[in-house]
């Protein structure tokens, strides 16, 4: 679930827990571009992967034609786009308020590594 079923806005991770040792991290954290598709295009992404890139693999899989899996995929390079974009103008916001002394560096250089995918 990355949605609320009351408004549709995104939800935010506040809180991480090990199912090993029961500990539970309670904050503000960023899931990668990925893990904030929407479920198809995480499906389609998914695909893409399995299937080397092979576009007519993934069409049989999915059982579509051609056209659809690349009005599909545009729109899966649309989104990751606009996520990306998102997540550039969040990192600004961070770093500024970091200036500002309002967010610590280490949590402002986590957020934005999250959203990166840890990279």
């Amino acid at each position: 679930m990355h949605q609320c079923l009351n408004c549709e806005s995104g939800l935010a991770v506040t809180k991480l827990r090990c199912p090993s040792c029961q500990v539970s991290y309670e904050g503000e954290f960023s899931l990668p571009r990925l893990g904030r598709l929407a479920p198809a295009q995480q499906h389609l992404a998914e695909q893409l992967i399995m299937a080397a890139g092979n576009l007519k693999q993934v069409a049989a899989n999915l059982e579509v034609s051609y056209p659809t899996l690349r009005k599909r995929l545009d729109e899966l390079v649309v989104a990751l786009g606009g996520l990306q974009s998102a997540d550039e103008a969040r990192a600004g916001k961070l770093l500024a308020a970091v200036e500002a002394g309002d967010t610590k560096p280490e949590t402002a250089a986590r957020l934005i590594k999250e959203a990166n995918g840890g990279l």
